[in-house]
């Protein structure tokens, strides 16, 4: 059996100190939303013990489904940097990025310099923009490949984007790894499903990845974005394929959102079939900050 562990949209706080020709740009709206709907919040503390319970689940690997910081800012990605390399061994993490990750133009790139540990395959290659993508880290039979959806958009969008070269490259890697009767995991940032969220946040070109999937397949898709607890299904040639999202890791109790979660995730081989078990934990009640399994739900 393999263990998995999901979680999401870390958005790291509190926010650096920031200077008004670093807000001269799309950074004033996510400011003024990160103050606006977290100052109330008890997210650094949330988060780490987040991580804590994350920990004493004991998962053979962790994925992170983007969203590590909130503005772009090059102290923001030095400190998430810091706090990659306390969850352990890169070799036991897996990290794609999102949409607050490549947040304003050079974001990304900055981004992915500093995160390379955690977000190259098992071939070391580097990764420097999306045309490195997606990436095969394999353990055991178990391919986890990632994808890349994060650029930088307009303001007041949160699109992501998936486009042609990445389609041509996952569908190949899919094909190859299932023939080599590997369970595939998927990670993206943005949901690709169809209505999954408003237009302004969509994947654009969702239908590229939506058409891999019916012709490649795939036994698991994760993702993030969304900031809530969904699971939904694509079309695969031979069955259907679950697509999964964990709440955002720094959500309290009592929100819009569900509370922060991790999703823990067992994949087992039964009879030459995948069997996957999710379990979604999660916060409960909003006196105290305390995890548990809140359910169970096997594919």
């Amino acid at each position: 059996m393999f263990v998995l562990a999901h979680i999401s949209d870390i958005h790291l706080g509190p926010l650096p100190k920031v200077t008004r020709r670093q807000l001269f740009s799309k950074r004033i709206t996510g400011f003024v939303n990160f103050r606006r709907t977290r100052t109330n919040s008890d997210q650094p503390e949330i988060t780490t013990t987040l991580i804590d319970y994350l920990k004493s689940l004991n998962p053979d690997h962790t994925v992170i489904t983007g969203d590590l910081i909130n503005l772009g800012l090059q102290l923001e990605i030095d400190k998430a940097a810091e706090w990659l390399e306390n969850l352990g061994d890169s070799a036991d993490t897996t990290l794609v990025l999102g949409n607050h990750d490549a947040y304003v133009p050079g974001a990304r790139d900055k981004a992915m310099a500093a995160w390379q540990k955690w977000i190259c395959g098992d071939d070391k290659a580097t990764i420097s923009s999306e045309k490195d993508y997606p990436i095969l880290r394999r353990r055991g039979e178990i391919s986890i490949i990632g994808c890349n959806s994060a650029r930088a958009s307009a303001p007041f969008l949160a699109t992501g984007y998936f486009k042609k070269h990445q389609a041509k490259k996952l569908e190949a890697l899919l094909k190859t790894e299932r023939a080599a009767g590997q369970c595939c995991v998927v990670l993206i940032h943005h949901p690709p499903h169809k209505d999954a969220t408003a237009r302004y946040k969509r994947l654009i070109n969702s239908e590229r990845f939506r058409k891999v999937i019916a012709s490649a397949g795939a036994e698991l898709i994760l993702h993030g974005h969304t900031h809530l607890d969904t699971l939904a299904y694509l079309e695969g040639p031979d069955k259907k394929v679950p697509v999964v999202c964990v709440p955002a890791a720094y959500q309290w109790a009592g929100g819009r959102k569900p509370a922060a979660g991790v999703n823990l995730i067992r994949i087992s081989k039964k009879l030459d079939e995948w069997s996957i078990d999710l379990e979604r934990h999660g916060l409960e009640g909003i006196s105290e900050i305390t995890f548990h399994c809140l359910s169970k739900q096997i594919f």
